[in-house]
């Protein structure tokens, strides 16, 4: 067995006790990136150099392998926390947004070789809270320039956010007055701005974002909540083009990309409900629905004049007198 041959069943080895249910044949093709007769193949041989391993039926039909924990060396794991496992999912997912797929790989190695190693209720539970905390504190950073945040509010916020508890914030509001706040909070978006998702108690029901730079003092009151179980972080967070949301300007955006800028565009995610269309001269129009007008015009300047926008209007008349034709390269 060549060495290649020879590390890809150990790494199948680590899926198989990292995953409680088992690994199927799907899931062994997409990580190796081989067909389904080559997963198995391997699936034959991780058989044979691993008698002890389980081979069960889910219940939707599918074959799945499993390799029991029996190894006394696991317990040497037992203290993995769920905020140092969610770190590394958050690795794992900023190595695939910046095109990084053998480091995404390799830190998803890591992850498996680090679950496999605790027993595994204690490992259910950390990849339960893990999960949770992701979750909760959203997938939306980007590169480049942001305001510098708090540290100390930020874990105020994450250990408020992992309980979960409300939290008394001393807020600042865009005419400066400053006013305490109770808030059920629910995540937190991150980008140029960091802002928290909450509900405010007593309020009228409706979730809002707080601009983390404007919060002074942030206090864990001790008082838990139910969390609507009907929210979805992910779904509210794509109502805006980056952090801000304006429900007065959300709406249909189009934005019409030059034959030259074109090209470039199209290898851009600008939203998540974004859709693409090839116009007969090369142009390509891009669609989709949001808010916030400044941060999409922040984002425009950057393409010059192979951007028209098309829709809504009070985006196309803030930009209209700041295109130009001078800039040397398309972001």
């Amino acid at each position: 067995m060549s060495f290649t041959k020879a590390a890809d069943l150990l790494r199948l080895a680590d899926m198989a006790t990292a995953r409680f249910e088992g690994v199927s044949l799907q899931e062994i093709a997409e990580e190796f990136g081989c067909d389904h007769r080559t997963a198995q193949r391997m699936t034959r041989a991780f058989e044979a150099t691993f008698p002890q391993a389980e081979v069960m039926d889910d219940a939707d039909r599918r074959r799945r392998w499993r390799l029991p924990r029996c190894d006394p060396r696991w317990l040497q794991a037992q203290g993995i926390r769920d905020s140092e496992l969610a770190a590394l999912d958050m690795a794992v997912k900023r190595a695939e947004r910046d095109g990084a797929p053998d480091d995404a790989k390799r830190l998803r190695g890591l992850r498996d070789r680090l679950l496999a190693a605790m027993p595994s209720s204690q490992a259910r539970r950390t990849e339960a809270d893990a999960e949770a905390l992701l979750e909760a504190q959203g997938f939306a950073s980007r590169p480049g320039p942001r305001v510098e945040t708090n540290a100390r509010l930020l874990g105020v916020l994450t250990e408020a956010l992992r309980a979960p508890f409300t939290v008394k914030v001393s807020y600042t509001s865009a005419d400066g007055r400053t006013s305490e706040r109770l808030l059920e909070p629910y995540g937190l978006l991150l980008g140029i701005r960091r802002y928290l998702v909450a509900r405010p108690v007593g309020g009228d029901d409706k979730m809002r974002r707080f601009r983390l730079d404007r919060i002074g003092e942030a206090q864990i009151t001790g008082n838990s909540f139910a969390r609507d179980p009907t929210f979805d972080l992910t779904r509210f967070s794509a109502q805006a083009f980056g952090s801000f949301h304006s429900p007065a300007e959300y709406g249909p955006v189009v934005w019409r990309f030059s034959p030259k800028a074109a090209p470039v565009a199209r290898a851009f995610v600008f939203h998540p409900s974004q859709e693409m269309a090839d116009e007969p001269d090369g142009s390509l129009i891009v669609r989709f629905d949001a808010s916030g007008y400044l941060e999409m015009a922040w984002h425009l300047y950057q393409w010059g004049d192979d951007v028209e926008v098309l829709a809504p209007k009070a985006l196309r008349d803030m930009v209209a007198a700041h295109r130009r034709a001078d800039f040397p390269a398309l972001p």
